[in-house]
Protein backbone atom coordinates (compact mmCIF):
# COMPACT_ATOMS: atom_id res chain seq x y z
CA UNK A 1 0.00 0.00 0.00
CA UNK A 2 1.11 3.55 -0.78
CA UNK A 3 -0.32 6.54 1.06
CA UNK A 4 -0.38 9.80 -0.87
CA UNK A 5 -1.50 13.10 0.70
CA UNK A 6 -4.41 14.66 -1.20
CA UNK A 7 -2.34 17.73 -2.13
CA UNK A 8 0.44 15.55 -3.59
CA UNK A 9 -2.14 13.51 -5.53
CA UNK A 10 -3.49 16.73 -7.06
CA UNK A 11 0.06 17.87 -7.80
CA UNK A 12 0.88 14.61 -9.62
CA UNK A 13 -2.29 14.71 -11.72
CA UNK A 14 -1.73 18.39 -12.53
CA UNK A 15 1.87 17.77 -13.56
CA UNK A 16 0.76 14.89 -15.81
CA UNK A 17 -1.80 17.14 -17.52
CA UNK A 18 0.59 20.09 -17.84
CA UNK A 19 3.12 17.85 -19.59
CA UNK A 20 0.83 17.16 -22.53
CA UNK A 21 1.35 16.32 -25.32
CA UNK A 22 4.43 14.64 -23.77
CA UNK A 23 4.71 12.25 -20.86
CA UNK A 24 5.38 13.99 -17.57
CA UNK A 25 7.65 12.64 -14.84
CA UNK A 26 9.03 13.27 -11.39
CA UNK A 27 10.40 11.71 -8.25
CA UNK A 28 8.73 11.44 -4.87
CA UNK A 29 10.11 11.08 -1.39
CA UNK A 30 9.21 9.79 2.04
CA UNK A 31 10.95 8.44 5.08
CA UNK A 32 13.43 5.69 4.21
CA UNK A 33 11.59 2.37 3.91
CA UNK A 34 8.20 4.06 4.15
CA UNK A 35 5.15 3.62 1.96
CA UNK A 36 3.97 7.16 2.75
CA UNK A 37 4.71 9.85 0.19
CA UNK A 38 5.81 13.10 1.81
CA UNK A 39 6.88 15.22 -1.20
CA UNK A 40 6.61 15.17 -4.97
CA UNK A 41 9.26 16.73 -7.19
CA UNK A 42 7.95 17.48 -10.71
CA UNK A 43 10.73 17.15 -13.27
CA UNK A 44 11.37 17.72 -16.96
CA UNK A 45 10.99 14.93 -19.48
CA UNK A 46 14.17 15.48 -21.47
CA UNK A 47 13.00 12.89 -24.02
CA UNK A 48 10.21 15.35 -24.94
CA UNK A 49 8.12 12.40 -26.07
CA UNK A 50 4.50 11.33 -25.78
CA UNK A 51 5.62 7.67 -25.52
CA UNK A 52 8.64 7.64 -23.17
CA UNK A 53 10.11 9.71 -20.38
CA UNK A 54 13.64 10.44 -19.29
CA UNK A 55 14.48 12.30 -16.09
CA UNK A 56 16.97 15.16 -16.46
CA UNK A 57 20.25 14.10 -14.79
CA UNK A 58 20.89 17.60 -13.39
CA UNK A 59 17.40 17.66 -11.88
CA UNK A 60 17.93 14.22 -10.33
CA UNK A 61 20.98 15.56 -8.50
CA UNK A 62 19.06 18.61 -7.27
CA UNK A 63 16.18 16.46 -6.04
CA UNK A 64 18.57 14.06 -4.29
CA UNK A 65 20.19 17.00 -2.47
CA UNK A 66 16.83 18.49 -1.45
CA UNK A 67 15.53 15.12 -0.26
CA UNK A 68 18.66 14.52 1.81
CA UNK A 69 18.44 18.00 3.41
CA UNK A 70 14.87 17.19 4.45
CA UNK A 71 15.88 13.88 6.03
CA UNK A 72 13.88 11.92 3.46
CA UNK A 73 14.67 9.34 0.79
CA UNK A 74 13.52 8.96 -2.80
CA UNK A 75 10.95 6.17 -2.69
CA UNK A 76 9.71 6.21 -6.25
CA UNK A 77 9.09 7.72 -9.63
CA UNK A 78 5.91 8.99 -11.23
CA UNK A 79 5.25 9.32 -14.93
CA UNK A 80 2.26 9.60 -17.21
CA UNK A 81 1.00 7.54 -20.10
CA UNK A 82 -0.57 9.90 -22.61
CA UNK A 83 -2.29 7.33 -24.84
CA UNK A 84 -2.50 4.11 -22.86
CA UNK A 85 -3.70 2.74 -19.55
CA UNK A 86 -1.61 3.09 -16.43
CA UNK A 87 0.04 -0.31 -16.53
CA UNK A 88 3.84 -0.64 -16.85
CA UNK A 89 5.00 -0.91 -20.44
CA UNK A 90 7.94 -3.12 -21.45
CA UNK A 91 10.06 0.07 -21.43
CA UNK A 92 8.91 0.82 -17.86
CA UNK A 93 9.87 -2.69 -16.77
CA UNK A 94 13.30 -2.40 -18.40
CA UNK A 95 13.85 1.01 -16.76
CA UNK A 96 12.86 -0.40 -13.37
CA UNK A 97 15.40 -3.23 -13.74
CA UNK A 98 18.12 -0.71 -14.56
CA UNK A 99 17.37 1.95 -11.94
CA UNK A 100 15.75 -0.10 -9.16
CA UNK A 101 17.23 -3.61 -9.43
CA UNK A 102 16.10 -4.56 -5.89
CA UNK A 103 12.46 -3.59 -6.46
CA UNK A 104 12.17 -1.14 -3.57
CA UNK A 105 10.76 1.87 -5.42
CA UNK A 106 7.11 2.56 -6.04
CA UNK A 107 6.22 3.26 -9.68
CA UNK A 108 3.24 5.58 -10.04
CA UNK A 109 1.70 5.84 -13.49
CA UNK A 110 -0.96 8.41 -14.34
CA UNK A 111 -3.06 7.52 -17.37
CA UNK A 112 -4.36 10.37 -19.51
CA UNK A 113 -6.08 8.04 -21.97
CA UNK A 114 -9.54 9.14 -20.80
CA UNK A 115 -10.94 12.54 -19.80
CA UNK A 116 -10.40 11.87 -16.09
CA UNK A 117 -6.77 11.09 -15.23
CA UNK A 118 -6.26 7.98 -13.14
CA UNK A 119 -3.34 6.98 -10.93
CA UNK A 120 -2.07 3.48 -10.14
CA UNK A 121 1.05 2.26 -8.40
CA UNK A 122 3.29 -0.78 -8.83
CA UNK A 123 6.35 -2.54 -7.49
CA UNK A 124 8.51 -3.98 -10.27
CA UNK A 125 11.14 -6.63 -9.62
CA UNK A 126 12.63 -8.21 -12.72
CA UNK A 127 9.66 -9.15 -14.89
CA UNK A 128 7.27 -9.34 -11.92
CA UNK A 129 4.79 -6.46 -11.72
CA UNK A 130 2.72 -6.17 -8.54
CA UNK A 131 0.02 -3.55 -8.22
CA UNK A 132 -0.12 -1.69 -4.92
CA UNK A 133 -3.17 -0.24 -3.25
CA UNK A 134 -3.13 3.56 -3.27
CA UNK A 135 -4.70 5.46 -0.39
CA UNK A 136 -5.25 9.22 -0.68
CA UNK A 137 -4.83 10.68 2.79
CA UNK A 138 -6.36 13.79 4.28
CA UNK A 139 -3.82 16.27 5.51
CA UNK A 140 -4.04 17.89 8.91
CA UNK A 141 -3.39 21.57 9.41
Amino acid sequence: MVAIPASVHVQMLGHALSGLPNEACGLFAGRFGSDQVARFFPMSNVAESSRIYQLAPSEIMSVEEAVERQGLAIIGVMHSHTHTTNYPSPTDVADAARFDPFGVWHFIIVSLKHADPSLRCYKILGETITEETVTITTERS
